[in-house]
């Protein structure tokens, strides 16, 4: 009987795998990071090659990623990662440049929101160099493949971001259908990307764009949404698909105005800001117990989000609207209603988004 030596199996099967266990337990970019903290292995991070004020209250930012990075499509979000006093944050946002932009970078639009961490600290200490980890693109608010023949874009404060790289994209398609951005702000000094919408529009004459301005008279329109804005600025709205992103009375004034026309199926929108938890008879009830930081605390009727962090707790969150799937925590035990959607969970170690869950009675949290 002929016997057959064969070489010896190994759990490294390539040079890059060997070198992570090498590397263990902190990984090759752990160490990489010390050289050039953009220089990484399997870790997408971006670099921040510009900053700009984009008006009093924000800033611009470009940003280019690492080789990892796979694009995104005009309306999708990217989860931005960075230390803030030893901790790590993260938190959403959507580029606002074209989805075609050739040098492989992007910019995002950052608020300095008054009670915002993240936000505040970007506004505060973002500078050319600085290097923030990075998600890949996700959301589905986009526009299809198939492009209308007419678009309506409307936005109102950060929500602008989404629907301007909507535009963007579709001016360097040179888009031949008829297109309405109409942008509701308070006034001149808070529009952002002011110069960019003015030159979008003189180049493109099948491009209308309208300031509306609701704290002074000074715009194309002036005061809250209303449906006759519509009916002056895209009286054939209905007709049209429409993308919409903005504080929650503008989202809620503009679906009442597509449901009275029965074009609710045509508008398309992305919520920015979180939900609000409006507890139910019977519902703020009972105690959260977070089992592995053996805490309890009397149910207040609001998101787990909210009851972990006034019990002092600091669960990794990144959107607070149930977009990015960051805060994503197991329930061990009891009943919780999504707030976006209304429904119960009341199935045992079951996965929940903290930010857009609030427990119906008692309830146990695997923090």
């Amino acid at each position: 009987m002929t016997t057959v030596l064969r070489p010896a199996r190994t759990a490294f099967r390539s040079p890059l795998a060997l070198l992570q266990a090498l590397a263990t337990p902190h990984g090759v970019d752990r160490y990489l990071e010390l050289v050039n903290p953009a220089l990484t292995v399997r870790e997408l991070r971006a670099k921040i090659t510009d900053v700009r004020q984009a008006t009093p209250e924000s800033l611009a930012i470009t940003l280019r990623p690492t080789r990892q990075w796979q694009g995104f499509v005009a309306g999708q979000f990217v989860e931005l990662a960075l230390d803030i006093d030893g901790v790590r944050q993260r938190r959403c946002y959507s580029p606002c440049s074209s989805q075609y932009r050739d040098d492989g970078q992007f910019e995002l639009t950052i608020k300095a929101h008054p009670n915002g961490l993240v936000s505040q600290h970007l506004y505060a200490a973002a500078q050319v160099g600085t290097v923030v980890g990075l998600s890949q693109a996700q959301g589905g608010f986009c526009l299809p493949d198939a492009r209308p023949e007419r678009v309506v874009l409307i936005s109102g404060g950060s929500g602008i971001t989404p629907v301007l790289a909507m535009l963007r994209t579709l001016c360097d398609e040179d888009y031949r259908g008829e297109v309405v951005f109409v942008h509701y702000t308070t006034g001149q000094h808070t529009l952002v990307h002011a110069g960019e919408l003015a030159r979008l529009a003189a180049k493109h004459s099948n491009v209308r764009i309208v300031r509306a301005f609701t704290g002074t008279t000074a715009g194309d329109l002036s005061g809250r949404f209303t449906p006759a804005h519509l009916h002056a600025v895209a009286p054939w709205f209905a007709g049209a698909q429409t993308y919409l992103c903005g504080p929650p009375g503008l989202m809620d004034s503009v679906r009442q105005c597509y449901s009275a026309v029965g074009a609710v199926s045509r508008l398309h929108t992305e919520e920015f800001t979180a939900p609000v938890s409006r507890a139910r008879t019977g519902e703020a009830e009972g105690a959260v117990s977070f089992t592995e930081s053996r805490i309890t605390a009397p149910n207040d009727g609001s998101s787990l989000l909210q009851q972990a962090e006034a019990a002092g707790l600091t669960p990794a969150y990144g959107c607070r609207m149930g977009i990015c799937f960051t805060c994503t925590t197991v329930k061990t035990n009891g009943c919780t209603r999504n707030l976006l959607t209304g429904e119960l969970e009341t199935d045992p170690d079951t996965e929940i988004q903290l930010c857009i869950s609030a427990p119906v009675g008692d309830v146990a949290i695997a923090l």
